[in-house]
């Protein structure tokens, strides 16, 4: 498959990976649809916003609080910081907030000319607009872009949540802070631009590429995501982890090779409250096991990690994915803004 279609394929089948607190507080199951006024255009990340006060809708009139996808997701879509501005008529379709307020997550937008900007996937026409170029480059290494195979990946409702809600098993004391967690809270550690540790950066790799770069001595190898500017250094030169004592926010990783598979061991984690987008804590105890493996003649890969921590898990998690090689993927900063991360909690 050309790595254009690849690409619109892992975009297109897990949508609601959108939503980076989550779609808690957001009725998915049902939409509003109300015309209006440009108000504000914000193009900042983690979220697109826009600003419309409505004239007629559902619920009533009143300015309304648009939630999109990210900057870096939007500009590869076809948007740009000029895609709407201040005084434009609009009609919008969105998911609105279960607690009655004027927020909601974007479903499509269509301007006064009739052309239709969508929920940042589709061009006007409904077809993926894509940044890369269709491409049947091979890569000999693991070294590269990489994106998940979405064609191939099981479609969990609620995105990113949605995945370990399924597959995650809990203990008792996971199962009460998962309860006791606010997620439409500043309890909620991404409302201060506080991003998702390992294994985020892999299973973000829906829409946010990851990259992997071989230090010239191969002492060191870095795995980068654009999602919230993640950056991990991996040591191959043979040391040992540092004292329990010792942590960091996306752990301390440790690498080796098993014939031609990366293993990469991560421990010595922060604690964080929500790692997993769920409110299921992590700390002190969190053990990430991670293989990277080449396959079909470089044409992709295969990510898969083992997750333990016995402090909130009942079991080990494993999951595996193929990826893409996608040379031609150019990665932005995210550049978190803190005014807009925290736009999804209720004032």
């Amino acid at each position: 498959m050309k790595l254009k279609a690849c690409i619109a394929a892992s975009l297109m089948s897990t949508t609601s990976v959108l939503a980076h607190h989550s779609d808690a507080g957001l009725d998915m199951q049902s939409f509003t649809t109300f015309e209006g006024t440009v108000t504000e255009f914000s193009w900042r990340n983690p979220h697109v916003y826009i600003g419309v006060e409505a004239l007629s809708e559902d619920g009533g009139a009143g300015e309304w609080a648009i939630q999109t996808s990210a900057v870096n997701t939007s500009a590869r879509m076809g948007w740009s910081a000029d895609s709407l501005v201040p005084g434009d008529r609009v009609r919008a379709k969105v998911h609105p907030a279960i607690n009655g307020t004027p927020y909601g997550l974007l479903e499509s937008i269509e301007k006064a000319d009739g052309s239709q900007l969508g929920s940042t996937f589709y061009s006007t026409s409904g077809e993926p607009r894509l940044a890369a170029a269709d491409s049947d480059a091979r890569a000999t290494s693991l070294e590269g872009k990489w994106l998940a195979d979405g064609e191939k990946l099981v479609d969990y409702p609620g995105g990113f949540d949605g995945f370990f809600r399924a597959e995650m098993t809990l203990n008792d004391k996971g199962r009460a802070a998962q309860a006791a967690y606010d997620e439409l809270s500043l309890e909620n550690p991404e409302s201060t631009c506080v991003g998702r540790p390992t294994p985020g950066m892999i299973l973000s790799t829906v829409i946010y590429p990851i990259e992997i770069s071989f230090q010239p001595d191969a002492e060191t190898i870095t795995l980068r995501s654009e999602f919230f500017d993640d950056l991990r250094t991996v040591y191959m030169d043979g040391r040992p982890h540092p004292d329990s004592t010792v942590r960091v926010a996306g752990g301390h990783s440790i690498g080796r090779w098993e014939d031609d598979v990366l293993v990469v061991d991560t421990r010595n984690f922060n604690d964080h409250r929500s790692p997993y987008q769920i409110g299921v804590p992590s700390g002190g105890q969190k053990h990430m096991v991670e293989r990277f493996q080449l396959i079909n003649d470089g044409a992709g890969a295969v990510i898969e990690f083992t997750l333990e921590d016995p402090e909130f898990l009942g079991a080990p998690l494993y999951h595996s994915r193929e990826m893409i090689y996608a040379p031609h993927m150019q990665m932005s900063a995210f550049n978190c803004d803190e005014t807009s991360t925290s736009r999804f909690v209720p004032r």
